[in-house]
């Protein structure tokens, strides 16, 4: 019965992870593609890659940060709606100190 715990603690912890970094990635990339302005053409593979991981390490700092405080717990639709805003507005800002 242990091992099952075990299994389940660990295919939950990492499940999250792949949430976030799904939900961080594509809102950060998102917020970077649909901010109006001029871009260069040289180094945007890099940069939509940088928007990606600063979405996820916002929406990860969001869910922690939130759960730590005690305004939610792990898996509840306010944990999902702070990691999305979260990511939304600072995947904002990336894009418009990066133009």
């Amino acid at each position: 019965m242990v091992i099952i715990d075990l299994m389940a603690a660990i295919l939950g912890a990492t499940m999250g992870f792949l949430a976030f970094l799904v939900i961080g990635g594509l809102t950060g990339v998102f917020a970077w593609v649909f901010y109006p302005g001029g871009r260069q053409s040289k180094s945007r593979a890099k940069k939509l890659l940088m928007a990606a991981l600063i979405g996820f390490i916002a929406a990860l700092t969001s869910s922690y940060a939130g759960q730590f405080t005690g305004l939610f717990q792990s898996g509840q639709m306010l944990e999902w709606l702070s990691a999305i805003g979260a990511s939304c507005l600072v995947g904002s800002l990336y894009a418009a100190m990066s133009h």
